[in-house]
């Protein structure tokens, strides 16, 4: 079976999605990973084929540009800012160049970091099967502990889990605005 990798373009979600990959292809499956160029290196080295897509949107090193100012910054501005500069442009990117790559390298299925939001409509819009492999700190929505991007406490207490599930609302809101 041809299968297609989609990895955020970043080392914490490449690693696990390169090392599963391996798995695949060691099983005899053909393994196809696709990313703008900033995640070529990391592919390469993991002994994977890359197929490059969004060059004309993100071309090599724009990552790095376009997280640069995030070093000074905290909390919900991060998410903001990742949102409206980083996740919108390329799941608009991805959506507009994803399905030419599908169909000329013949992918019979897919596995793809949900941290790319709405990516999966692609290949349900095409029939194709797909999995989603979460590659990122887990948000849990029911409050029992504080979302990953503020340095709350672990507590139990109404007030707290309260407080946790007004953060998961601020998180998701802010990610749905772009």
């Amino acid at each position: 079976m041809k299968i297609g990798f989609i990895a955020y373009p970043a080392s914490g979600h490449l690693y696990p999605m390169t090392a599963l990959a391996r798995k695949l292809q060691a099983r005899g499956h053909k393994v196809i990973c696709i990313g703008i160029p900033d995640a070529e290196s990391i592919i390469r080295a993991a002994g994977l084929a890359f197929v490059p897509y969004c060059e004309q949107e993100f071309p090599a090193g724009s990552l790095t540009e376009a997280y640069a100012p995030i070093a000074k910054m905290h909390g919900m501005e991060v998410v903001t800012y990742t949102c409206e500069k980083v996740f919108a442009p390329l799941a608009r990117a991805a959506f507009k160049n994803l399905p030419r790559i599908l169909q000329d390298t013949g992918i019979e299925a897919l596995v793809m970091d949900p941290i790319h939001f709405f990516l999966e409509l692609v290949p349900i819009s095409m029939s194709i099967p797909y999995v989603q492999v979460c590659c990122a700190l887990h948000l849990d929505a029911s409050g029992t502990t504080p979302p990953f991007i503020f340095n709350w406490p672990h507590e139990t207490t109404p007030e707290a889990v309260s407080r946790n599930v007004e953060g998961v609302h601020q998180v998701v809101q802010h990610s749905l605005r772009y």
